[in-house]
Order: C-alpha cells, then sequence, then structure tokens
C-alpha cells in the first residue's frame, strides 16, 4: 500500500531548511492570496491551465497536488506566491521551498504528458501593487526526475515508517483491553455510548458525576474506535491544566496494562509562553539560541520524538534541549505525527486554532473529546471577543511613525464621536459604527504597509494594536445578534474622556458550528451538562446530538442535602443573612467537627460572613480565598484540608476551588453554598437575556434560564461535587436560599440527591 502525501507537504518536510524566523512582518491574508493568484491566471492566454491535478508515484508512495498553472503554448509551468514589500526579504530558505514544490509539479507534469523538457517559474504577485515578478528557468525532464526521486528518498523512509506505525497503532487499538478487572458503575455505560457515538460520527453530550471515571470511560472507547473508522487523530481537549494531566494518566494506565508496548504517539501540546526557554528573546536566529538553523536541526528531534512516542511536556523539552530547537515550535511539529494531542480547548475552537487548521489542511479524520465541557460556552465567548482600550490607543498615536499619524488620528475622531453624546457609563449600541470600522480598517492597512516597507524596530504597543485592532474588524464583518457593541467611558487626563470598545460575544455556535461538522464523532462530557438544548443551542452543536445522563455511582444516604427554606441571600436581604449562615455553619461543625467548604457570590459577600463568624466563633478554625491569588497561595489553601485536619474553608462560587479539585475521603466532608450563583443583574446580562428570548423562543428554555438560572445552577452543583469523590465518602451539602426549593430550581439539581428542607431557629 502506498503512503500518500501532498506536495507541499513533501517539500515541506524535505526542502525547509535554516532558522526559524517569527519576526512579524505583514503577510497576505487567505483572501489576498486567493486574489493574487486569480489575477495573475487572468492575466494569461486562453488556453492557459489552472489548478492543473496531478499525480505521480514512487515505489511507496504516492505523490498528488495542483500546480497553479500552465501554458501549453509556452511549456511553461508557474508556481504562484502572494506576498506584501520588497521581494528583496523573502528569504532565502522560503525560495529554496517554492522551488522545490515548482520542481516535483514540473516532474509530475512532465512524466503526465512525456515531455523532455520544460520551463518552470516562481512569480512572486505583490498583492499591493499587484506586480508580477517571474524567476523562470529551463529544466530536462531527467533533472526533475531525480530531483523529485531525492525528494522521495528523503521522505519515503519516513513514510514506510508512518505506514508501519499506523498499521501496527490500528493492529494494538482493536486488541486493546481495559486496564482493570471491572469497569466502575456507570463506567461501561459511558463507553458503550461513547463508542457507539464514534462508530457512527455523532455528537454527543453526556452528564457523568465525579468519581465514574470519566476521562478513562471516555478515552478507551474512542481509542477502540479510532481502527475501525479510520480516524487519523484523536484531540482530548481541556479547559485547564488538572484535565490535561488526568487524561495522561488516564493514558498512562492504559500503557502500563497493554500486554504489548502501545505504539500510540501521545503528545501534550502546552501555550508558547510556558513552553519558552528564552522569554527574554525573540523568536528568530540572530536572538534567540533555539530558533537559529532549527529547521536543520528538526529532522533529528522529531525523529527522536516519534520513536520515544510517550509526549508530555518534560520529554518534548528534553528532546528539544538535547537538539537545541524551540520546545514549543518542536510540539507544534509534532502535532502533525501525533495520534492523540491532550490540549487546550483553544487550539480546536479558537479563530486560528493551530490542530483545526490541520484538520482541514491535511483532510484528516478526528473525533473530539471536551473535558468539562461546561467551560466552553464561557471559553469560546472569549475566544469571539474584541475589545480596544482608548488609552492605550492614545498612548501609541503619540509614539506611531509619522506615516501613520493621519489614519490613526482619523480613527481617534471617530472613536471620540462615538461616546461623545453618551449619557450612561456603560451603554449597549444595537449597531457598530459603519464609519468608525472604517477608519478602523483603513489604519490597519496603513499599519500593514508600515510593517510591510519597515518590519524592524517598531514598538511592540504598535504591534499589539494591530493585532487587536485587525481582530475587531473581523469580528465585525461576522456582528450579528449572536454578539454585541458595548462602550465603556472612563475618566482619561484632565477633563478629558475616554472609552473602551468591546465586541462581545454572546452565543458562540456560529462560530463553533463548522469545528464540530468537522469532527467525526465529538464527546462533550462533565458533571454538569444540562439542559441539553441549552449547550446544543449555545456551541451550535448538530441537531441530531445524542444527550445521555450516565447512572450515578453515588447513593443519597452518602449525601444528605438541606435547602434551608426561611433563609434568602438576595443582595437585598444578606445583611439580615450574615448571623443565621454563620450560626448553620457553626452547629453543623459542632456536629460533625472536619473541613467544610462555604461559597459565596461574590468576595464582598464573603468578606462580610467571614467576619462575622470569626466574631462569634472565633475558636472555630477558618482560612480564605482572596483576590488575586497566586498558585502557591491557591496550594497553600488547599493543603489546609487534610485527612485530619478541621475548619471552614471560605470561597466563592465560580472560582479556582468550585470545581476541578479532589478532595476525597476526611479532606472535605461538607459544603455551604449560600448563593443560586446567578450572574449579576447588569446591562450586559439583561442585554443577553434579551437577546436570547428571542433567538431561542422555540426552545424549551427561556432568555431568563439562558443568561442566569442555568449558569448559575451550574455552578451550585459543581461546588457540591467536590463533597463526595469516591463511593465511600460520606458528606452534607447545605444550600442556604430559599429559591432553592422552587420547582425549576429543584429539576436541575442531580437526581440522585435525596433532598430536605430545614428552617433556620436562631440559637438562644
Amino acid at each position: 500500500m502506498n503512503y500518500q502525501v501532498a506536495v507541499r507537504a513533501l517539500c515541506e518536510f524535505t526542502a525547509k531548511q535554516g532558522d526559524l524566523d517569527l519576526r512579524f512582518t505583514p503577510a497576505p491574508t487567505a483572501q489576498e492570496g486567493i486574489a493574487g493568484h486569480q489575477t495573475v491566471v487572468s492575466r494569461r492566454g486562453a488556453g492557459y491551465l489552472s489548478e492543473l491535478t496531478l499525480a505521480g508515484s514512487y515505489p511507496g508512495l504516492m505523490v498528488i497536488g495542483r500546480a497553479d498553472g500552465y501554458d501549453p503554448e509556452l511549456n511553461l509551468l508557474e508556481e504562484i506566491k502572494t506576498h506584501r514589500g520588497d521581494i528583496s526579504r523573502i528569504p532565502d530558505n522560503h525560495r529554496v521551498l517554492h522551488w522545490a514544490q515548482a520542481k516535483v509539479y514540473g516532474w509530475l507534469l512532465c512524466a503526465e504528458l512525456q515531455l523532455e523538457e520544460i520551463d518552470l517559474a516562481v512569480v512572486y504577485f505583490n498583492v499591493v501593487t499587484q506586480k508580477e515578478t517571474s524567476f523562470r528557468e529551463t529544466f530536462a525532464a531527467d533533472e526533475l526526475r531525480q530531483f523529485f526521486a531525492r525528494q522521495c528518498d528523503r521522505f519515503i523512509a519516513w513514510a514506510r515508517q508512518e505506514t508501519h506505525h499506523r498499521g501496527a497503532r490500528d493492529q494494538q487499538l482493536q486488541e486493546l483491553t481495559f486496564p482493570y478487572p471491572s469497569f466502575r458503575s456507570g463506567q461501561r455505560q459511558l463507553a458503550k455510548a461513547v463508542y457507539r457515538a464514534a462508530r457512527d460520527g455523532k455528537t454527543l453530550m453526556t452528564q457523568a458525576t465525579t468519581g465514574i471515571g470519566k476521562t478513562l470511560g471516555t478515552l478507551f472507547p474512542q481509542l477502540k474506535a479510532m481502527p475501525e473508522q479510520q480516524v487519523d487523530r484523536l484531540f482530548f481537549l481541556t479547559a485547564k491544566t488538572p484535565g490535561r494531566q488526568l487524561a495522561l494518566d488516564a493514558l498512562q494506565s492504559l500503557r502500563k496494562h497493554s500486554e504489548t508496548p502501545l505504539s500510540l504517539r501521545v503528545l501534550e501540546h502546552i501555550a508558547r509562553d510556558k513552553a519558552c526557554e528564552h522569554p527574554d528573546k525573540a523568536c528568530h536566529g540572530e536572538s534567540c539560541p533555539l530558533a537559529q538553523g532549527f529547521y536543520d536541526r528538526l529532522p533529528a528531534a522529531r525523529a527522536e520524538a516519534v520513536a520515544e512516542q510517550w509526549l508530555d511536556q518534560a520529554a518534548v523539552r528534553r528532546i528539544a534541549l538535547k537538539h537545541s530547537v524551540c520546545p514549543y515550535y518542536l510540539s507544534q511539529e509534532l502535532c502533525r505525527w501525533s495520534d492523540l494531542v491532550v490540549g487546550d480547548y483553544n487550539y480546536y475552537f479558537d479563530m486560528s486554532a493551530l490542530l483545526y487548521g490541520l484538520t482541514v489542511f491535511n483532510d484528516w479524520r478526528v473525533t473530539v473529546l471536551v473535558d468539562e465541557a461546561h467551560n466552553l460556552i464561557d471559553r469560546a465567548r472569549g475566544m469571539y471577543t474584541a475589545e480596544l482600550d482608548q488609552g492605550i490607543f492614545n498612548t501609541l498615536r503619540k509614539q506611531a511613525p509619522a506615516t501613520l499619524k493621519a489614519p490613526l488620528d482619523r480613527v481617534a475622531r471617530h472613536w471620540n464621536a462615538l461616546h461623545r453624546d453618551q449619557t450612561e457609563d456603560y451603554q449597549i449600541y444595537p449597531a457598530i459604527a459603519d464609519l468608525f470600522i472604517l477608519s478602523l480598517q483603513k489604519a490597519v492597512s496603513a499599519i500593514t504597509e508600515h510593517l510591510t516597507d519597515q518590519p524592524d524596530g517598531n514598538a511592540s504597543a504598535l504591534i499589539l494594536f494591530y493585532f487587536d485592532a485587525m481582530l475587531f474588524c473581523r469580528l465585525a464583518e461576522a456582528y450579528g445578534p449572536h454578539s454585541l457593541f458595548d462602550i465603556t467611558r472612563h475618566p482619561g487626563t484632565g477633563r478629558r474622556t475616554l472609552s473602551t470598545l468591546c465586541l462581545r460575544n454572546i452565543v458562540p455556535a456560529p462560530f463553533l458550528q463548522q469545528r464540530f461538522t468537522t469532527a467525526h464523532s465529538t464527546t462533550l462530557f462533565s458533571a454538569t451538562l444540562s439542559p441539553a438544548h441549552y449547550y446544543r443551542d449555545l456551541l451550535g452543536l448538530p441537531e441530531d446530538s445524542q444527550w445521555l445522563e450516565v447512572e450515578s455511582p453515588f447513593h443519597a444516604d452518602q449525601l444528605g442535602v438541606s435547602i434551608v427554606r426561611n433563609l434568602s441571600t438576595r443582595y437585598q436581604h444578606r445583611s439580615a443573612s450574615l448571623q443565621p449562615i454563620s450560626e448553620l455553619m457553626a452547629e453543623q461543625f459542632a456536629r460533625e467537627p472536619g473541613n467544610y467548604l462555604a461559597f459565596f457570590s461574590s468576595y464582598a459577600y464573603l468578606e462580610q460572613v467571614l467576619e462575622r463568624f470569626q466574631r462569634s466563633f472565633p475558636d472555630i478554625p477558618v482560612w480564605s480565598q482572596s483576590r488575586s491569588m497566586n498558585e502557591g497561595e491557591r496550594c497553600a489553601f488547599l493543603a489546609r484540608f487534610s485527612e485530619h485536619g478541621r475548619g471552614v474553608g471560605f470561597a466563592v462560587l465560580g472560582g479556582a476551588f468550585g470545581e476541578g479539585i479532589d478532595m476525597p475521603g476526611r479532606r472535605l466532608i461538607g459544603a455551604f453554598i449560600a448563593t443560586l450563583g446567578l450572574p449579576q443583574i447588569n446591562p450586559v446580562n439583561e442585554e443577553m437575556r434579551e437577546r436570547l428570548e428571542v433567538m431561542f423562543s422555540d426552545s424549551a428554555g427561556s432568555g431568563y434560564e439562558y443568561a442566569y438560572l442555568y449558569p448559575g445552577l451550574q455552578k451550585v452543583v459543581q461546588a457540591a461535587g467536590r463533597v463526595i469523590r469516591t463511593t465511600d465518602d460520606q458528606g452534607v451539602v447545605y444550600l442556604l436560599d430559599d429559591r432553592f426549593g422552587q420547582r425549576t430550581v429543584r429539576d436541575l439539581l442531580p437526581r440522585w440527591w435525596e433532598i430536605s428542607s430545614c428552617v433556620y431557629s436562631p440559637a438562644n
């Protein structure tokens, strides 16, 4: 069986050389590139053939691609490349790559038409000046055949290795067995549903309580389904670092219990700032030693990495430093050759997502696992939101080159006009001002030309504004009911008023829909993933998405859940709630001393209850979450929950300690939740409520439920889920608000809970 490779991929593998150079110079956009190719083709004669499909074989290899254009009358094959600025700035290693592609296409055409020689040209088209610069040479067919053979020889060993690896991988995955004697309660049900979804190419949402082993229960069936479904890659996507480690731990258990060494390349891909070895240096060979000669040393590093197969963060770093290459960009290269990539949501769902881009370019068949999927709505909203700060912009204007003064001044005038008549500090507008967007687009074009002509010596503030402005313009083009435009005014120097402009996404579905469609199968899983229609609507999941609530392994007698029905934590009742909450917590602590977590809706509320509790019950140990805790402080907070510890930790609902932490046994025996977790009533959330009411009027939920109730109760259930972590745990949860007794609220709480009501009685 021949290994199939695209011409571009073949040449990038065999002909790339020299430094890694990420100095920013504007390149044509995809749209400009397409338009540039069309312009060049339109200038050719009537018999000119464009997008010419070519294919050729080499022992063990099939090479395919589309040549940009061929003129039969001139016997001229052209490789067209678009660019900006002075053509002399195109690096030599890029030119070598361009000629390599032209030569491979040249041989494929000679072989197809039985030509003895052919003229090849690399045509550089300037998208600004519309000028063509052509470099043309005549090649004998035999010379091109030899070049083609050299490229294939360099790749064939890799291709054979990849073919062998794929066969061994699929064979072993077919024989893969579950690493433990039996499934946990509910885990088999989960695994079966995930396997069927992967088999049938469906999207699955599954809600499963912590403790059944969701990570292993989703990874194992997905891996088993890969051979039969001819899946190329599996992406395990997480919201936070602990999720990555859980996935790696589950995969290690599969490796350890496999009868033969598991031929599965697992890559942990982390953010660039976390992988960077020289944060004080720029990403190019003249500054960073790990960028210098990167592509010359990459083949050896890549070969060692794929042979090692287990590529967590530490392994990638070790291999990269051994070969003196950048760990992050080695990892980025390894995304092309790994079977399973563990990484953050943004690598598949962001606007410029690496894994999604590779999937589309290589036409991969992929399956996706989305861990703690309840986080995806807010994370995706952030991905498709853009903000511009006028204070930062004004500072940039003072430092900007003279050539940019006029376009930036034009932006400033239209910006000031936006908020000139605004009477409130915060205001939502029904539409984006066209004149402002037009001025911003012209400024982006001007900065693009400046950076093209003068790529060196530019202030970082200019580059950052450039990226922010481009994103703002891109999202403005996609503006619709799924987003809103708002302006926040704030005081500037003297009597001046400045503002922050925000294009705020509220429904990510239009942006994410294609991501789900592209994947062969996606499974989203979490302990809080209901109601199904809420996630389906906001994330843009396919209409035929399946939903499963996995049977809980826990029993009602493990967790005592009480609603205090004569207590209100509404804002107007908070001062009256301080003493009752303090006394309830103290009474429970006296009945059963141990470790408890108390959750509140805000730091202000937390601090009020904490002050009252310490004053009323000074003998009970307490510790508290504070604003902007660093990693060390968070670890110290969690360390207080020891097996034999006693006290109450105070935390904010929805914060760092409301989910993603594991304190089984006596480390945590109870939680007090003094809020429904409802988002604040403010102009943004009210506008969101109204928009969602209109957009999903035919759905089962209302705008209030979509904007307030569902997000709030999801945080409550996540926080309560910290108490019971194993089938041996015992604990209590107090829901401290009378609204928990409402039918619409109780219906959103876990079905396995047996909820009782109690009445607060003041202490004598």
